[in-house]
C-alpha cells in the first residue's frame, strides 16, 4: 500500500507539473498549452453573405487538439463542420481565416482574477485556412472532437458533418507585456506542450 500511495503522489506531482503554465519566454509552448486547455475559438471569415460581403464576421466553434489530459494534444485544432453553418458558407468561397483562444475560458485566469483583455490571461491568434481532412486523418480528428464534446456524435445526420482542421500559417501569442511575440508554425510544431 506504501507503494501504492508513493506511485499516486508522484503521479500528482508528475501532473500539477505537466499542468503548469508555460513561461512567457517560451512562447511556441504557450501556444500549444493554450490551444490545448481549450474547448472553443472564435473563428473569423470574410463574408459572403449578401450585405456583408467581404467584411469581418467572426462565429463561436467547438474545436480539439486531441482528448484532455496531460498528453498535450497534436497541436492541430479540428473542427467539426457542416454546410448550413453561415461561417462554413464563406469558407466555402474563401478558406481564409483565423481563430482566437484564450485561456479566459478555463478556470486560470478566474483564479487568478485576470480580466480576458489582461495579456496575463494568455490568448493566441492563428492565421491560415480551413480544409477537410482526408479519410486518414478523420479518425483522429472524430477521437479529438467526440472525447471533448461527446454530444457532436448526436447531432443530426442530414446535416451531413464533416471534420475539418485549421491549417495555421502564422501564429501571434499575447501571454505577457510588452505585446504580440510570433511564432512560426515550424516553432509550434516541434515544442512539447
Amino acid at each position: 500500500i506504501a507503494r501504492l500511495l508513493l506511485l499516486c503522489a508522484a503521479s500528482g506531482l508528475l501532473l500539477a507539473a505537466v499542468a503548469a503554465i508555460p513561461p512567457p519566454e517560451e512562447a511556441a509552448r504557450m501556444a500549444r498549452y493554450v490551444l490545448h486547455s481549450c474547448d472553443w475559438g472564435a473563428l473569423a471569415t470574410l463574408s459572403a453573405q449578401e450585405g456583408l460581403r467581404g467584411r469581418p464576421f467572426a462565429n463561436i466553434f467547438s474545436l480539439s487538439d486531441g482528448p484532455p489530459g496531460p498528453c498535450g494534444g497534436s497541436g492541430v485544432p479540428y473542427l467539426y463542420l457542416t454546410d448550413m453553418e453561415i461561417s462554413v458558407q464563406d469558407l466555402e468561397v474563401n478558406s481564409n481565416a483565423s481563430l482566437t483562444v484564450s485561456l479566459a475560458q478555463t478556470p486560470y485566469c478566474r483564479k487568478h482574477r485576470y480580466d480576458p483583455q489582461n495579456p496575463l490571461c494568455a490568448h493566441i491568434i492563428f492565421v491560415g485556412s480551413i480544409v477537410k481532412v482526408n479519410d486518414s486523418e478523420a479518425d483522429l480528428a472524430k477521437k479529438a472532437l467526440f472525447s471533448r464534446h461527446p454530444e457532436m456524435e448526436s447531432w443530426p445526420k442530414d446535416h451531413n458533418w464533416f471534420f475539418a482542421k485549421f491549417n495555421i500559417t502564422n501564429i501571434w501569442v499575447l501571454d505577457y507585456f510588452g505585446g504580440l511575440k510570433i511564432v512560426t508554425p515550424e516553432e509550434y510544431y516541434s515544442v512539447k506542450p
